[in-house]
């Protein structure tokens, strides 16, 4: 690797550095749930190692200690994780130069933090000429750091069986936020983003997370009727003038 190329992947990592701060608790705590819900040490590291997902993991463990069947929990995290299917189609003009075999790491590496970070670089108006670097720089650091909080909170939560009830995930709540607001730029962006979150604010305590999805499905309709709507007028009035 040319000192070039690792300076773009170190940069891509020291940029992600905000967003692993607010990750930190949010691993130990998932791994002080799962043990919490009893489940084998190499399952909880596993899921992170192999999911690598972290409100999916999350959801995955409620459902499974409410008692869910397998088809709500795999619906409920198919769901979840779609999000990550936007982002990837926001992604593809950058990436779609690359090979397969570098885009498949890409594509499992990609979280809500690294798309934040890469994405935010790749449409600078001087964008790092190490792409590819930058991205898996910011996403072996999301990565690496997932897996040791996750460790963390086993032993943490065999030794402070409590650590759940101290609130630490808040850390990620905020965080998300961070992520979310510098984008939302056009009407039908906060329209969506307003429309979730009036819906999951009332149907909270919906059974099996399913406020969780009824709450993304209208708030997606919401968007997508407002934007078609806006361009709609658009349209009209180009046609007007």
């Amino acid at each position: 690797m040319t000192n070039s190329k690792l300076h773009s992947a170190i940069e891509g990592a020291r940029d992600t550095l905000p967003l692993v701060f607010a990750a930190i608790p949010f691993g130990i705590v998932y791994g002080a749930l799962a043990h919490a819900q009893g489940l084998p040490n190499w399952v909880i590291l596993a899921i992170s190692m192999l999911v690598f997902a972290g409100s999916a993991q999350f959801i995955a463990i409620i459902l499974v200690s409410s008692g869910a069947t397998l088809p709500v929990i795999v619906l409920t995290v198919f769901v979840v994780n779609l999000r990550h299917l936007l982002y990837a189609v926001s992604l593809i003009p950058y990436v779609k130069k690359f090979s397969q075999s570098l885009r498949l790491p890409m594509a499992f590496t990609l979280t809500d933090e690294t798309f934040a970070v890469v994405y935010n670089q790749a449409t600078r108006d001087n964008p790092t000429p190490h792409f590819a670097h930058y991205y898996l720089g910011s996403a072996a650091f999301m990565y690496l750091n997932w897996q040791l909080c996750t460790w963390i909170g086993l032993v943490a939560g065999n030794r402070f069986p409590e650590l759940t009830s101290f609130g630490l995930d808040i850390a990620m709540v905020v965080a998300f936020i961070g992520i979310v607001v510098p984008h939302l730029k056009m009407p039908s962006h906060w329209a969506c983003a307003l429309v979730a979150a009036l819906s999951g604010t009332l149907t909270y305590d919906w059974p099996n997370q399913s406020g969780l999805l009824f709450s993304a499905v209208i708030a997606i309709i919401s968007g997508v009727m407002l934007e078609n709507a806006f361009n709609k007028k658009i349209i009209t009035k180009k046609e007007i003038s």
